[in-house]
């Protein structure tokens, strides 16, 4: 899980993307925020776009973003029985499938809103589509392939 922001000002207020990725199928989930987006909001949008959609995760990677970092989140993932497992400071790698997905992610949006850039967010269903509807290079199929197979359920802890 990682942002992207610095994204151009959108007409409906966004500034950047909250980006999840499963670690087994690489399904992608796209959520647009504002720069001020906080912890609870956050932890709405995983719970809408990430639990609602594929169940509680027994692992979670994320940087060291204040918002991930906060007692809210280490609360939740308590409650909920998972693990938030942070990558080390000023170590990107750790969580390098999530920094892959954002470069990719960049240059599609530069390419499909090119002529339009500040309608972005209303695009991000049909590149987070595009994402999850395109080979994977290290499963040899794509997210929407591989994901249905999965059991979800909740965390193991």
């Amino acid at each position: 899980m990682d942002f992207i922001f610095e994204l151009p000002a959108d007409a409906r207020g966004p500034t950047g993307i909250l980006v999840f990725v499963c670690r087994l199928s690489k399904m992608v989930r796209l959520a647009a925020v504002r720069k001020s987006v906080t912890a609870p909001q956050a932890a709405q949008l995983f719970v809408d776009n990430v639990i609602r959609n594929h169940g509680l995760p027994e692992a979670f990677v994320s940087d060291r973003d204040p918002r991930f970092v906060s007692h809210f989140w280490q609360h939740l993932f308590r409650l909920l029985g998972t693990r938030l497992d942070m990558s080390t400071a000023d170590h990107p790698q750790t969580d390098g499938q999530t920094e892959r997905v954002n470069r990719v992610l960049e240059d599609i949006l530069r390419s499909v809103c090119a002529a339009e850039p500040t309608k972005w967010s209303v695009l991000l269903p049909q590149v987070e589509f595009a994402l999850n509807n395109a080979v994977h290079s290290s499963t040899g199929f794509t997210p929407f392939y591989v994901a249905p197979g999965l059991e979800f359920g909740w965390g193991r802890g």
